[in-house]
């Protein structure tokens, strides 16, 4: 899976609650994290590994003991906040730290860019054997074996050594799916539910289908420029065969989680029945954010035959000499006295800009805030604060009413919305 995930819920499509929530989860595995492993195992902070400690509590329900108050964050504006803790989060903190030692492995085996350096590597696979132990003690806390997690890391590079033309894709997800059916199904032994063991299983399984094959759908371009192994060249599978194993699992997990009993399962709902959706449109270029209000006026080009504008596409152009046309040229381009242009600012060398990285990615705000970035000092957005508010719903609050009602499955009432949900 990809470090940050597939699901990645916009908060513009949350309600108060389930923002509250999701973010209850997200702080739980962080602070998790720098509690047991120390400040830079935050990095393996996972998404999708989330969705465990989600699940977990879904169906135990949120208890005094399941919460605890964290002090002032900065990505929180200094603000104190609820947190998970408990079994649900000491799993997704095993699974998390096992699936990040994965990747690091796999980026060395494939000698990924710095990865290619032989001092890079050799502290690559320190950290990732570091990774293992932590995450094999985090899981036998909760009576989980990751094992099998490592097994189908270890079976997953066989696999791909012998997949060619004509195999079928689902043999080289296997391993991803078995490794999260095990995971999903745990929560059922956390949570004392046995009897949620077998759809969170197939859940599960699904889940991993999908990771992997949006994973292969979104590299896929850039895998065939730099010439690495991807699922989809290889064994020569369509774009349109992909999608068509997409969606059928996006049907097949919305079915399992209906044969599940939650105590409150509406931001399982939410994540798994619409976010997983929003993800499958977004790798295959389907999506577009339908959030209003965030576009200036201009973004949509000059107005016609506005004499001012900078590309004017009136029949004479710009005026020239138009004091406030911007760009070079004219009395208002870089350093003219109406526009200066942006203030010099010094690129950081190698040695501060990783230093300054490694600061941004301990304390989360690459994923949670807003940042500088660390050598050319740009101005950026954390990967929760990107929008992509393309969803079932868009234009109707039909599914945060129907899905918020208390329905015994804790899914949603009946409505006709449209939403092609699973209701």
């Amino acid at each position: 899976m990809e470090l940050f995930g597939i699901v990645r819920p916009c908060t513009h499509r949350l309600t108060d609650h389930l923002k509250t929530q999701w973010m209850a989860h997200l702080c739980g595995l962080c602070l998790a994290l720098r509690a047991d492993h120390g400040q830079f195992a935050r990095v393996v902070t996972n998404y999708d590994g989330l969705i465990v400690s989600v699940l977990t509590e879904a169906q135990t329900g949120v208890t005094d003991s399941g919460r605890r108050t964290a002090g002032p964050c900065p990505l929180r504006a200094m603000r104190t906040a609820p947190v998970a803790r408990g079994e649900g989060a000491r799993l997704v903190t095993g699974v998390s730290l096992v699936l990040a030692s994965a990747k690091v492995r796999d980026h060395v085996a494939d000698r990924d860019g710095l990865m290619a350096r032989r001092p890079v590597a050799a502290a690559a696979r320190r950290v990732a054997r570091s990774w293992d132990k932590a995450g094999a003690r985090a899981g036998h806390a909760v009576g989980f074996d990751t094992a099998v997690l490592v097994d189908a890391v270890d079976r997953q590079t066989g696999i791909e050594a012998l997949a060619g033309p004509g195999t079928s894709l689902l043999v080289v997800t296997e391993p991803t799916e078995t490794a999260t059916a095990a995971a999903f199904a745990h929560t059922a032994m956390l949570a004392g539910r046995p009897g949620n063991a077998e759809p969170l299983a197939e859940a599960g399984r699904l889940f991993g289908r999908l990771a992997h094959l949006l994973d292969a759908v979104e590299d896929q371009g850039a895998d065939a420029e730099t010439g690495a192994w991807n699922p989809l060249t290889a064994t020569g599978t369509s774009r349109d065969e992909a999608r068509r194993l997409a969606d059928d699992a996006l049907h097949g997990i919305r079915l399992a989680l209906k044969d599940a009993e939650f105590t409150d399962g509406k931001l399982v709902h939410q994540l798994l029945a619409h976010e997983l959706r929003v993800s499958v449109d977004r790798a295959f270029g389907t999506t577009t954010c339908s959030h209003v209000g965030d576009t200036p006026a201009h973004a949509h080009g000059p107005v016609p035959g506005n004499p001012y504008a900078p590309h004017g596409p009136g029949p004479h152009g710009p005026v020239p000499g138009n004091p406030y046309a911007p760009g070079p040229g004219g009395p208002a381009g870089p350093g003219g006295p109406w526009n200066p242009g942006p203030p010099h600012r010094n690129r950081r060398g190698l040695i501060a800009g990783c230093a300054v990285w490694a600061g941004l990615a301990c304390t989360c705000q690459m994923c949670c805030g807003s940042y500088e970035d660390p050598w050319s000092r740009e101005r950026k957005d954390g990967l929760c604060q990107q929008c992509d508010c393309g969803s079932c719903c868009d234009g109707c609050d039909c599914c945060s009413n129907c899905c918020s009602c208390g329905g015994e499955d804790g899914g949603c009432c009946d409505c006709d919305c449209g939403c092609d949900c699973g209701c």
